[in-house]
């Protein structure tokens, strides 16, 4: 699967910013104090006895790999101090998530060795595609908890994917599973009008701003 790209951008990386703005805010964003529900549609209602998390798609044994809830609960917790960039400008700075991490999903259903994105799919067929290294690097968890705290079912409960340095729509609450691509394709927002890579720190907010190879064509 080779080495994943690093989510962490040097200062010399970022692009200016007005004086007296934290050095980990991203150009544009504003520091949220609290935590605003954002989300389209409806918030599903959790039934354990029918929840699955699934991995298919490209994967290295051509199966697909299962966890009921009681299953998934029992993987390998971990937790991630990480901020939250979301596109509508505000940012949420030093969150300490708790969950399982993508690397641990990706070491017990590995994907195949061309596969070069994934999608991440969630409840009412919402879906958010991103490259493998995006999805690999270390920040990147599968949250149940937050600050110590489950997440409350309008923040995501049972299972929300966490990218600290994507902008959090590419992260989608409710998830339900990954299906590992060997070419990108966009998710329902980047199918919308938003970035197909919508990395904060470039300010890639919508899909006018990409460039060439930046993603598949609408």
């Amino acid at each position: 699967m080779g080495q994943p790209e690093s989510g962490a951008h040097r200062e010399a990386d970022r692009p200016d910013r007005s004086p007296g703005l934290p050095a980990d805010l991203p150009p544009g964003q504003r520091i949220q104090r609290g935590w605003p529900v954002t989300h389209y549609g409806p918030v599903p209602k959790f039934k354990p006895d029918r929840w699955e998390f699934r991995v298919f798609g490209a994967t290295a044994d051509g199966d697909k790999r299962c966890w009921n809830h009681e299953e998934f609960s029992a993987l390998p917790f971990a937790t991630v101090t990480a901020d939250l960039h979301c596109v509508t400008k505000f940012s949420m700075l030093g969150a300490e998530w708790g969950g399982v991490p993508a690397r641990t999903v990706l070491e017990l259903a590995p994907p195949a060795p061309q596969v070069t994105h994934v999608m991440v799919w969630a409840e009412y067929g919402y879906s958010a595609n991103m490259r493998l290294a995006d999805f690999a690097s270390d920040g990147t968890i599968f949250a149940t908890h937050k600050d110590g705290e489950l997440l409350t079912a309008e923040h995501g409960f049972p299972l929300r994917l966490v990218v600290p340095h994507l902008y959090a729509w590419k992260g989608p609450k409710w998830v339900r599973g990954v299906e590992y691509m060997a070419a990108d394709r966009r998710g329902f927002w980047e199918e919308r009008g938003y970035h197909n890579l919508g990395d904060p720190w470039r300010e890639q907010r919508y899909s006018y701003q990409e460039e060439p190879g930046d993603g598949p064509e609408l």
